[in-house]
């Protein structure tokens, strides 16, 4: 997976990537600031830092692809969480990105036609 992440390191919001065998890749700042009583987490495993249950995800995303997305709410703050695996043209998996954003408590739902 590429890292040209310039695009990310100023956006409010955490993005963190990782490529095929799970292994951390680019966090940009938010995430580095998010994760910075853990250290420097680049080239870290992803498998590491989480539990059985999110470990079976990454690996289902990293073997399958496809995109896993939730809410949560941590310290008084509501995130919506969205892991999404990146592939290449031939439709291999090359790795996984995560963003975590803060959302406000109640978030305003629209039906758009066309």
């Amino acid at each position: 997976m590429e890292n040209n992440f310039d695009w990310a390191e100023g956006m409010a919001c955490a993005v963190t990537a990782a490529d095929a065998e799970g292994v951390i890749t680019y966090m940009n700042r938010r995430a580095r600031e998010q994760y910075k009583k853990h250290g420097n987490l680049v080239g870290k495993s992803l498998y590491d830092c989480h539990g059985e249950r999110a470990a079976t995800i990454i690996r289902r995303l990293l073997t399958e692809g496809g995109t896993n997305a939730y809410t949560i709410e941590k310290e008084g703050l509501r995130k919506m969480i969205y892991q999404t695996a990146v592939t290449a043209a031939d439709g291999r998996v090359e790795g996984i990105v995560e963003v975590s954003m803060v959302i406000p408590g109640e978030l305003p739902h629209y039906v758009r036609k066309e």
